[in-house]
């Protein structure tokens, strides 16, 4: 990684809070269409800035992470969510509004410009990352991460995560950052995101056609899309993968 990439936090420096509309990550269209996320991912930087990470290099802005704090476990919540990435969301901020002291966090995102895959940033990142929630008392990183590796969307997440290289670690380079980076891999999150739309919606989305009821493999997708003609609609349920990070 350059030395002139330098890492900080929303919080220490809140005037580049701008510079997120405009941040391009690479995440296919459709990914932006979960609704969960379209609600709370936009309040991560207001309500929780120090979990806010910025890598500038100068005055761009090459890569972004965020976490959530919350409760977990207590008495109703038990397990890691099936519900994964949404869940995780839907906890951080329901804690901060009812003032529920945290324990643990999860990784939402760390997102990096085309320009700067493939140069450590990735490592790094996840190194600030957990080094920032260990600072604020937090003991354990959760993450729901996103293999995005998988090649083939009709193999279940379940076998894909089992996949490992000669030197033992995963397949999956994502999954590889997380467990060289001192995480276990702990369970499949089946429904970690939902994303649901009308037909002409997944047209625009993905520019196919969706004119068969059945399973639809769209580019970048991890599992197939579901879509009924009949009823006009088309469904996409996305596996993630729960590591954890003990600090």
């Amino acid at each position: 990684m350059s030395d002139a990439i330098v890492i900080t936090t929303l919080a220490e420096r809140p005037e580049l809070f701008e510079l997120l509309d405009g941040f391009k990550g690479g995440w296919p269209t459709f990914m932006a269409q979960d609704p969960i996320g379209g609600s709370l991912m936009g309040r991560v930087p207001e309500l929780f800035p120090e979990h806010c990470l910025m890598a500038m290099e100068g005055d761009v802005l090459v890569a972004h992470g965020r976490s959530i704090p919350f409760e977990y476990p207590n008495e109703d919540r038990t397990d890691l969510p099936s519900g994964g990435w949404d869940r995780a969301l839907i906890w951080g901020v329901a804690d901060h509004r009812h003032g529920r002291t945290p324990t643990v966090a999860s990784a939402l995102e760390i997102s990096i410009t085309a320009s700067h895959l493939g140069r450590g940033l990735s490592h790094e990142m996840l190194a600030t990352m957990r080094r920032n929630v260990q600072a604020m008392g937090l003991k354990t990183l959760y993450a729901p991460v996103r293999p995005n590796g998988k090649q083939d969307p009709h193999q279940p997440m379940s076998e894909y995560i089992q996949q490992v290289r000669d030197d033992g670690l995963p397949v999956d380079p994502w999954l590889r950052v997380h467990v060289k980076a001192g995480a276990e891999i702990v369970q499949v999150a089946e429904r970690s995101m939902v994303m649901a739309g009308s037909l002409a919606e997944w047209r625009e989305w993905t520019g196919l056609p969706f004119d068969r009821t059945g399973e639809v493999v769209v580019p970048k997708a991890l599992v197939p899309v579901r879509c009924d003609v009949e009823h006009n609609y088309a469904v996409y349920v996305e596996p993630n993968v729960w590591v954890r990070h003990d600090l």
